[in-house]
């Protein structure tokens, strides 16, 4: 019995996305996804360190300047702040999907800086005044920002 096998041709079109980069240049390559990212988190003691680029859900951002996002990690959100304190992201961007890289960390977050956070993203005084107990909070310090354009 002859068969003859043809070989079938499938042409995939790459779609170029164009981001708004902000701190250090970063690319899109190697990129954990937030599932990933979400396992080297679980590995982490208080004090260990871990040199990640990841994607997911920016939760929140600090409305007083744009100096911290909190973002989306599964259970969990991850507070983000910026090397250096040198650049800032844009207010507006809850929901939608970013690329880090930097330094994933376990934190202890006292009572007066979780009640600054909740200042800053706006929470009531109520709100702000039931912040009574220092919390484990996931942390990364990130050198680089891509921001998807809007198509």
């Amino acid at each position: 019995m002859n068969q003859k096998k043809e070989a079938v041709a499938t042409e995939t079109e790459e779609v170029a996305i164009n981001y708004q980069s902000f701190g250090e240049k970063i690319d899109d390559k190697a990129v954990l996804s937030k599932l990933e990212i979400q396992e080297k988190y679980k590995g982490l003691k208080l004090g260990d360190t871990v040199a990640v680029k990841f994607t997911s859900e920016v939760k929140s951002v600090c409305q007083s300047k744009g100096c911290w996002m909190q973002m989306d990690i599964g259970e969990e959100e991850a507070m983000v702040k910026f090397k250096d304190y040198a650049f800032f992201m844009p207010k507006d961007i809850a929901g939608q999907d970013v690329i880090v890289e930097g330094v994933a960390f376990v934190e202890e977050v006292s009572v007066d800086e979780q009640r600054h956070y909740a200042e800053d993203a706006g929470k009531t005084a109520d709100e702000i005044a039931a912040i009574t107990e220092p919390k484990r909070t996931l942390s990364f310090i990130s050198s680089g920002v891509l921001i998807p354009e809007k198509q």
